[in-house]
């Protein structure tokens, strides 16, 4: 279900056709812990893997909307040895399951097991996916034709907001998680703030339906059935 990019290498754009690009669909980025799932440190066992319990209706929202709806999270704890990339695909499918139990589907998941201190030396890597940098939503821009300036980064840490800053999305923080004591403590030291915050993901989905029924209809998606999933 998980999809691993190959930060290591720059991806070349292509250009576009010679009848013109087409437009591009409104996504919403998803942060995973303390936003999709409680925020429990390193996930080193399924049972530590609750997913919050307005999560599905949330994301139900968004897939009857037509709105592609991605995880990008950062998961250093392969890089760190804490667990491994196996255990990391069965976190991601039991989160899957858990969603789809309620009518609720993820068009992928990309996750970045690097970190540049790692304990594993294969992870050990300055790479283009660890947030804020942008890889995991450029190859899922390139994947799923997504208009980066129309979609979302939602999430509960200001890593998000900076990874949507990065992108040219708009950001909402939520304020589970890590999310409150973030935005309660340390939002004097941030360089610029969330453009919307939500009690949590479900508030946060209303906020992004309710600014693009405001706009106007968004482009409807062209995506394929993701096999990831």
């Amino acid at each position: 279900m998980s999809t691993r990019p190959k930060p290591q290498k720059a991806r070349a754009r292509t250009g576009a056709s010679a009848r013109g690009p087409r437009p591009g669909v409104s996504a919403v980025f998803l942060d995973r812990d303390g936003t999709i799932t409680e925020e429990m440190g390193y996930i080193n066992h399924l049972d530590r893997t609750q997913v919050y319990p307005w999560a599905a209706e949330a994301i139900r929202k968004l897939n009857r909307a037509e709105r592609p709806v991605i995880v990008v999270t950062n998961q250093s704890g392969v890089a760190r040895g804490v667990f491994t990339e196996d255990l990391l695909h069965e976190v991601h499918r039991k989160i899957a399951f858990e969603l789809a139990a309620q009518e609720a589907k993820l068009d992928a998941i990309y996750y970045c097991p690097h970190h540049p201190d790692g304990r594993i030396e294969a992870y050990r890597v300055k790479c283009l996916c660890r947030k804020p940098a942008t890889g995991m939503v450029m190859d899922a821009a390139r994947r799923f034709r997504i208009d980066l300036a129309s979609s979302y980064v939602i999430g509960d840490s200001y890593r998000d907001m900076q990874l949507g800053f990065n992108a040219g999305a708009r950001t909402i923080l939520v304020m589970t998680g890590y999310g409150r004591g973030e935005y309660e403590h340390q939002r004097h030291r941030w360089d610029r703030l969330p453009d919307r915050i939500a009690e949590d993901l479900l508030a946060a989905v209303e906020i992004v339906l309710g600014e693009g029924a405001r706009r106007g209809p968004v482009p409807r998606r062209r995506v394929a059935a993701s096999r990831d999933l």
